[in-house]
């Protein structure tokens, strides 16, 4: 069992109609036919969606995903219409919204891996594989890959698994072209991104995109680059052989999994609450990831 441990009632806004309500995002579509993408502060761990929020992650998000964009541009276009609250919006709303075309999105999570570690680590382990990729012995948690690898994944509901597949299912699923325009543009992109992070001391260890076409060209949509859709290392701290300090949710996944929460994972039970010392330390990751990433104080 799993998912949200108190799914939240959507928002109703005049002239919006809400579509899906994710682990993180609110999606509404507009009088226009265009999305209304809305972040929210929730977190979720072992595929639950918690009951506590991280304040300020979801305008962290939306934040740094648009400066991202940016960086992109001349790599991949992008979904992002504009940022304008939609009439009647909550005020709260503001700094967390994307307004965004609506595509015919790829049913993949296209993930590119520049170093080992995660389901990637578990599989290498048991068959010097990644996605049914050979890589060379002698890697271990942490190692850098000779180069980056596209490894891609199904999408999961919320309270899923997203699950690894193989280039060649891939190309069963969207067709060989299609697959082949998505392993070049992420590893493009991811290597874009890799470089503009290692200039400011972050490592990006992996990443997940989400891709959709608009008429014939294959745009990125969603979140990009975000410490919910990336590892992110400090650099200074990175060393091969054990798990790293990462900008990421690892303070909530090591209370939840500590003896202080209580909490079983393997049973049926919901995670508890997040204590305030654990919310203000998740907090302060996000908020310290977007500050290196883009060398502008968060306010």
């Amino acid at each position: 069992m799993s998912g949200f441990v108190e799914k939240p009632e959507p928002i109703q806004v005049p002239g919006l109609v809400h579509l899906h309500t994710g682990k993180v995002r609110d999606l509404y579509r507009d009088e226009a036919g265009d999305l209304v993408m809305v972040a929210s502060d929730r977190i979720s761990a072992y595929d639950w969606v918690l009951p506590t929020e991280i304040p300020d992650k979801g305008r962290v998000l939306t934040q740094l995903s648009l400066w991202w964009f940016d960086q992109l541009r001349d790599l991949a276009p992008n979904h992002v219409i504009g940022t304008e609250l939609p009439e009647g919006a909550p005020a709260d709303w503001a700094g967390r919204t994307l307004v965004c075309k609506s595509l015919d999105m790829v049913p993949v999570e296209c993930v590119a891996r520049g170093y080992l570690t995660g389901s990637g680590l578990a599989e290498y382990q048991e068959s010097r594989t990644v996605c049914g990729l050979a890589l060379p012995e002698g890697l271990v948690d942490g190692s850098e890959l000779p180069g980056p690898i596209f490894t891609p994944a199904t999408k999961a509901e919320v309270g899923e698994h997203d699950e690894n597949v193989s280039y060649e299912e891939v190309a069963r699923q969207v067709g060989a072209e299609t697959a082949a325009q998505l392993r070049q543009l992420t590893l493009a992109v991811y290597a874009r991104a890799r470089d503009i992070a290692r200039e400011r001391g972050i490592v990006l260890a992996d990443t997940k995109f989400e891709f959709g076409f608009d008429g014939g060209t294959l745009v990125l949509a969603d979140e990009v680059l975000t410490p919910d859709s990336s590892r992110f290392w400090p650099a200074e701290t990175w060393e091969p052989g054990h798990a790293q300090p990462s900008y990421d949710k690892q303070f909530v996944r090591d209370w939840l999994t500590g003896p202080e929460s209580g909490w079983d994972r393997g049973s049926e039970q919901p995670p508890p609450a997040l204590p305030g010392q654990v919310v203000e330390s998740t907090r302060a990751k996000y908020i310290e990831a977007y500050e290196r990433l883009t060398g502008t104080r968060w306010s």
